[in-house]
């Protein structure tokens, strides 16, 4: 018991830390570890939302200290976050562990290309500030997405609030990422109440993995504006592929 306590704890603090920096959630680390464990898809999303919420407090306190946090632009797109956090907790409860697995090695790949080409892909934005109403409207349904990633997979969903803010908003990635922690905090707080009414959580491995995770919030927080990102970035990226390859290998195999 006690070793696994120790584990959750490690992971958690690995998965602040690394979430904290790029503001993509820890989540992305931490539940293709539950999946792996075996976990139901309902128990890995509200497991893993335990310590996305744990983290992105931790993140948005020092964030908040560091005045890094752009509140306006944050606090509209956690509108449209909310009911998609709802929704992927319904969701969450309806789908098959195998199904789990292989929809999430889909999401880890993406997410793994997304960080390795990150600093290509955000370069690339437009010179004037998009303002139009399609614009807009791509904006806050990505968010709404995002808000049904983050309760149906447990991840936050960084991978989509930070390229918005940046390429739709003009934000920096100094700004970005510490905005990312505010919704991700607001939004996985909303997908935890759901998933406590619709299903129990895990609590014990649930606060296991928080107490870590907010350590490496702070952590995260603290090393974001002096760690070199490249580095980092490939090797997050190699292991999140990985992983993704590990899942559909295990789904493949129990079909």
């Amino acid at each position: 018991m006690l070793d696994v306590i120790i584990f959750l704890i490690i992971v958690g603090l690995g998965a602040g830390t690394l979430g904290s920096i790029i503001g993509i959630g820890g989540g992305i680390i931490i539940t293709p570890v539950l999946a792996l464990m075996g976990f139901s898809p309902a128990h890995i999303a509200s497991t893993s939302l335990m310590a996305v919420a744990s983290s992105s407090t931790s993140s948005t306190i020092a964030y908040s200290r560091q005045a890094r946090i752009d509140y306006s632009i944050g606090l509209k797109m956690v509108i449209f976050s909310i009911p998609g956090s709802i929704v992927g907790a319904f969701i969450s409860n309806t789908i098959s562990l195998e199904f789990f697995k292989i929809s999430f090695a889909i999401l880890l790949m993406l997410t793994g290309i997304y960080i390795l080409f990150k600093n290509s892909i955000l370069k690339k934005k437009s010179n004037n500030q998009l303002k139009s109403a399609f614009s807009l409207l791509l904006c806050y349904a990505g968010t709404f997405i995002a808000g049904i990633i983050s309760s149906l997979f447990g991840v936050g969903g960084g991978i989509i609030f930070v390229p918005i803010m940046v390429l739709i908003f003009r934000m920096t990635m100094t700004k970005a990422a510490p905005t990312s922690q505010l919704i991700l905090l607001i939004t996985s707080l909303i997908g935890i109440i759901a998933h406590i009414l619709l299903a129990k959580p895990d609590f014990f491995n649930g606060l296991s993995l928080a107490a870590g995770a907010f350590i490496g919030g702070q952590i995260g927080a603290a090393l974001s504006s002096h760690i070199g990102e490249k580095i980092l970035q490939k090797l997050l990226s190699v292991f999140l592929i990985a992983v993704a390859i590990k899942l559909i290998f295990d789904s493949i195999f129990n079909l």
